[in-house]
Formats: structure tokens, C-alpha cells, sequence
């Protein structure tokens, strides 16, 4: 999805470079100033522009983001899309329980981005690239984030891990978490070949913080928030304080209906806007399971 970007030439930064300004203010990655630079895409009051050129005070910079072509390895398939938000740079999706995000063996016409794919490239006949953000885990639910073009998955990209990308969980775990809430320092290791990941101080820094929302029988529900994005990063730090997520084949005990998967959902996401700098919230409800199960608990 082609994007064109105008920025006005403020008094602070009159003189500078327009490499400076798509580089320093704009964002733009070292690849993409090259793309539109091939393509003639730097445009300077609507002339063709170089990037040694210095600007002045209130003039329009437009850059032009070159036209892209579909994916050939994601085929477009119907399926249930839940957008919670959309905007010229950007998608939230909820996506379902047991859905993988992208295509995979086994999986290469049932995953959320082929049914992204068919919503753009059939319903919208838009082209259409898949670039999610943050990466959830097939059987784990909830709130999602993809960019619609490279300058705003290389902007989102960059605030992930930081303040300014902000991801909350909601969990069912085992036991009463003691304290009620608290933080879990672990590193995590990832063995080439094996599924399991493990704690190990050989690993990459992982954060956890977790607060009690509610307790009933053997379940505690959780509120989580993450500083840092490792895979399986929630699931193995609760198991590692000793509350598994329930339902967690992996790293705790499976249970039988009415929990279907382990019990984890991406309930929130907030982050900047990526071109216009405005924060953006989008909530998610609490599958119904999480509700029954506690309630059957008690």
C-alpha cells in the first residue's frame, strides 16, 4: 500500500539537509532514502529534490513511497479478521484462539495473514504485504499490530521494546501468586531445534510485571505487561515462579474443556502513531473461558 509522506520545514530546521530531515526527523531508513531516491520520490515543493539540498523555512517536503506488489507466498484466503483499528499506516487485528499469524507447514491457507491478504487484495483490491509488529503465539488470543507499509513497520519497529510501545496480557495461572504482584527478572535461552525455551543465564534479558486481578479456587488472573518480547516469554516466567499457565501443554499441565488452550490474552496495545505522533490505545475483552473457568473454580 503506497504511502506519500509531507513534512513543513519548521524555523528550527531551516538549513539543514534533506538527507538530515529523512534520516533525523522523518525516520526514514538508510534503504528506503535509497528506494525513493531511485525512484524520484524526493520532492521539494513539488520539484525533484536531492539530498544534499539545504531547505528553508516552510517549504513542503513530499516523499513518495514507491508502488509494491503482493506477497506470492501468502495466498489470500477468507477467514474471521477482526480489525479493532485501522488508520492510513496501520492495523490492530484480534486475532482468535488457534489461528497461527503467518503461514507455516500445515498451516499455509489458515493463518491471520492469509485472511488479511484476501480482506486487501480481494475485498479491497489493494496489494497488499504482511508486516506484523509484535508476534503472538497460535493458541495465545488478542490484540496485534501490522504495519501497511515499510516506513511504518521500520517506525514501529524501532519503538517496540520501548516505552513508547506499550503491551498488556491478561492470564489464568496456576495457584495463588504470591506476591500479588511483583516482577520476574529471567533470561531466556533459546536451543536451537527445541521447541521449550529455558531460563538460563546464557540468555537474552527478559522482563515480566505482573499484577493479581482476581483469585478463585486453584486460578489466579493476572495482568501482565512486558519490557522485553522473547518468545514464550510469559508462559516460561510464570512457570519458572511456579504458576503455569493453565492449560500450558509446554511449560504446565493441559486441562480439558472449557479451556481449550492456554489461558493467555493480548488484552491491550498502546503505542505512537507512527507519522502523525498521537497515542493510540486499543483494548480487547477477555475471552469468555478465562470468566468460566474461574467461576467453575469457585
Amino acid at each position: 500500500m503506497p504511502r506519500n509522506i509531507s513534512h513543513t520545514v519548521t524555523k528550527e530546521e531551516e538549513g539543514r539537509t534533506i538527507l538530515s530531515l529523512l534520516r533525523g526527523v522523518l525516520g526514514f531508513s538508510a534503504t528506503q532514502v535509497r528506494r525513493m531516491k531511485e525512484s524520484g520520490g524526493i520532492l521539494l515543493e513539488n520539484a525533484p529534490a536531492y539530498t544534499n539540498q539545504r531547505v528553508r523555512e516552510g517549504q513542503v517536503l513530499l516523499c513518495r513511497m514507491e508502488e509494491e506488489r503482493s506477497s506470492q507466498n501468502i495466498l489470500p484466503v477468507p477467514g474471521p479478521l477482526c480489525i479493532r483499528y485501522e488508520d492510513n499506516d496501520l492495523l490492530v487485528l484480534d486475532k482468535p484462539a488457534g489461528v497461527p499469524v503467518h503461514p507455516s507447514q500445515g498451516h499455509f491457507t489458515d493463518s491471520l495473514a492469509n485472511f488479511l491478504a484476501y480482506e486487501m487484495e480481494e475485498n479491497r483490491r489493494i496489494p497488499f504485504v504482511f508486516r506484523g509488529i509484535n508476534r503472538l503465539d497460535r493458541n495465545t488470543s488478542g490484540l496485534l499490530t501490522v504495519a501497511k507499509h515499510p516506513h511504518a513497520q521500520h517506525l514501529l519497529s524501532r519503538q517496540l521494546h520501548t516505552g513508547e510501545f506499550h503491551r498488556e496480557y491478561q492470564a489464568l495461572v496456576c495457584g495463588a501468586v504470591r506476591p500479588a504482584e511483583g516482577t520476574v527478572n529471567a533470561p531466556i535461552l533459546d536451543i536451537p531445534g527445541v521447541l521449550r525455551r529455558v531460563i538460563s543465564p546464557e540468555g537474552a534479558p527478559a522482563v515480566t510485571h505482573y499484577e493479581t486481578l482476581e483469585e478463585g479456587g486453584p486460578y489466579a488472573l493476572l495482568r501482565l505487561w512486558l519490557e522485553t518480547g522473547r518468545t514464550h516469554q510469559i508462559r516460561l516466567h510464570m512457570a519458572h515462579i511456579g504458576h503455569p499457565l493453565a492449560g500450558d501443554f509446554l511449560y504446565g499441565t493441559e486441562l480439558p474443556p472449557p479451556c481449550p488452550r492456554h489461558a493467555l490474552h493480548s488484552s491491550c496495545i498502546r503505542l505512537r502513531q507512527p507519522i502523525t505522533g498521537e497515542t493510540i490505545q486499543v483494548e480487547s475483552p477477555l475471552p469468555p473461558f478465562f470468566s468460566q473457568l474461574l467461576k467453575k473454580a469457585k
